[in-house]
């Protein structure tokens, strides 16, 4: 964990933008700040009547924020157009592929009594199931958030932040997933896009034959199983209650697609290596016909690592089964961003927390997914089509997708991708068949949960 420069080892700050433009941020920021804590308190030990926790003795001390290198832009951006704000800006892992570090401090810090960030950022959507028992994160929408601010959101994009109806984080970006093509090399072989999954097992297989070496996705990922299980709809990780779920990875939507998979990694036009290892940078990344993703996949993936050339790349609704009416996709990341409940500096978090989230600066302008306020959403998506890189307008399929995602795959404690990285993708590497080893999968998943304090049913 390291800060990024500065007068303290934990962080610095950065250097400000455009008058004018400063200008004008700041005065939105001052009316989000006033709106977001008009009840705080100022004295030590209070409890706001609208946030209904006691809050920390509140300074004008520095606030300290925590982001991957990903969100760093966004803290130095933030402190550009605020140059008079104190901050510590702190770079860790983001709790990536669950590595639970956030939870391990947090534990650490309530030891000892000291040391927790004022604002975290994390790249697990399921921070909530153990930061609110363990009292780390505040409630947001009782006074620290401005009511117009968390009514921008996305319909549902808060739902794994909702404890009893109160909000404990707030959603950076939504990550739903589409089908990424090739389009002029879609055009140039005549193939059509797929609508539903055994158009898409088919035209793979015809890819495989017709021209070896390319590729219709991968399964070499840890997050995997919320890209194809999540979107055909495997009932592998329904949250049924706070600490109650779900797992039944025999069911029929889980080994149809399972099979479907395995069809396709046999016949080689479905990757196991992984779209960010080296051997698929090296061998594979001009090889994609088409490739099931998240939102960040058309900016971080195609055009950041793979540096696919503009006028390429195209979206598509993901595939559904032949017959189901009620549309479905997965979500593979996103993120969320936590407030501390011991905080001493609650006015400057909500205001960050509220810029963070929802700027068209941030959100709409630079960050790499597609931002979870619908506001910033749509200058998202204007600039993604004024950018002239992609093939056609990427807007159509990422907003439809956005209100898809299946309710049935849920967010708990335990982390779906640490899971199937240790009990599938060995299996897979060395070529057990995905069919085979879903039980294996069911008892890892059991087991996982169980250890978390989850009540399993089948």
């Amino acid at each position: 964990m390291t800060g990024t420069t500065g007068a303290t080892p934990a962080g610095s700050p950065r250097p400000s933008r455009g008058r004018s433009a400063l200008l004008a941020s700041c005065a939105v920021l001052t009316l989000a700040l006033a709106s977001a804590c008009a009840s705080a308190t100022t004295t030590g030990g209070a409890t706001s009547a609208k946030s209904g926790f006691k809050q920390a003795a509140q300074t004008d001390g520095a606030l300290t924020v925590w982001v991957d290198s990903t969100r760093l832009a966004a803290a130095q951006l933030y402190q550009k157009e605020n140059p008079t704000a104190k901050m510590n800006i702190v770079t860790y892992d983001g709790d990536a592929n669950g590595s639970n570090y956030l939870q391990t401090k947090v534990q650490l810090f309530n030891r000892t009594g000291s040391g927790w960030p004022d604002v975290v950022f994390s790249s697990q959507n399921n921070e909530a199931t153990w930061a609110v028992q363990a009292g780390f994160t505040a409630p947001l929408n009782q006074g620290l958030v401005p009511t117009s601010a968390l009514a921008g959101f996305a319909a549902g994009a808060n739902n794994p932040c909702t404890v009893n109806g109160t909000l404990y984080c707030l959603r950076n970006d939504l990550s739903q997933a589409v089908l990424w093509y090739n389009k002029p090399l879609m055009d140039t072989w005549g193939y059509q896009v797929p609508t539903t999954w055994e158009q898409y097992q088919a035209l793979g297989e015809k890819v495989a034959a017709q021209h070896p070496g390319y590729l219709v996705g991968d399964a070499g990922d840890s997050y995997t199983p919320e890209i194809y299980l999540w979107a055909g709809k495997c009932g592998a990780n329904q949250i049924t209650g706070p600490r109650a779920v779900t797992v039944n990875t025999g069911s029929a939507n889980c080994t149809k697609m399972a099979a479907l998979m395995d069809d396709l990694v046999k016949k080689g036009s479905m990757s196991v290596s992984g779209v960010f290892s080296t051997d698929f940078d090296k061998n594979k990344a001009d090889k994609v016909l088409m490739m099931p993703g998240p939102a960040w996949y058309g900016g971080a993936l195609f055009q950041g690592t793979f540096k696919t050339p503009a006028k390429e790349i195209a979206a598509a609704p993901i595939p559904q089964w032949s017959g189901d009416s009620q549309p479905a996709t997965g979500n593979v990341g996103g993120g969320t961003w936590l407030m501390s409940a011991h905080s001493a500096h609650l006015k400057a978090a909500a205001a960050f927390m509220t810029w963070v989230t929802t700027s068209d600066d941030y959100q709409g302008k630079v960050a790499p997914g597609y931002p979870a306020s619908s506001t910033a959403a749509a200058t998202w998506l204007a600039a993604q089509k004024a950018s002239g890189y992609y093939a056609d307008d990427i807007s159509g399929p990422l907003q439809a997708a956005a209100t898809q995602v299946w309710s049935g795959w849920g967010a708990g404690q335990f982390s779906q991708e640490a899971i199937w990285a240790a009990t599938v993708k060995p299996g897979l590497t060395s070529g057990k068949s995905i069919v085979s080893m879903l039980p294996a999968w069911q008892t890892a998943i059991t087991n996982y949960a169980q250890s978390d304090g989850y009540k399993v049913s089948q």
